[in-house]
């Protein structure tokens, strides 16, 4: 029972995000919604972090069977995108870098300032 609740309780913030996603007229995903509402909550601590704890763990371990179907659509489009391959390998390459440098300065930045905070 308690994973079902678990699971309920991430579901409720993905349909929240969906509502949000109808609601707001910004070309912003619902699922980035949904994970900033739950980030927001796990921060006003109105959801504790045990309250989701083991299914999000679970998902996080089963993430990358959920970008097959992604790399199924990719292989289906092949015949439209061919001609475009280099593009998209740069556009890949270039995000990843840029994604992981942001995380990884925000990051430090977090680690500094709770270090300052502490002392």
């Amino acid at each position: 029972m308690k994973y079902i609740t678990q699971f309920l309780i991430i579901l409720g913030f993905s349909f929240a995000g969906e509502a949000i996603h109808a609601l707001l007229p910004l070309p912003i995903p619902a699922s980035v919604y949904g994970i900033v509402a739950l980030f927001l909550a796990l921060e006003l601590k109105w959801v504790k972090v045990n309250h989701v704890r083991e299914v999000s763990t679970f998902l996080i371990a089963v993430m990358p069977v959920m970008f097959i179907p992604a790399a199924v659509g990719l292989i289906d489009s092949w015949p439209y995108i061919a001609g475009h391959w280099l593009a998209y390998i740069a556009v890949t390459i270039i995000s990843t870098f840029t994604v992981m440098a942001a995380a990884g300065w925000i990051t430090q930045r977090m680690i500094r300032q709770r270090k300052e905070g502490n002392q």
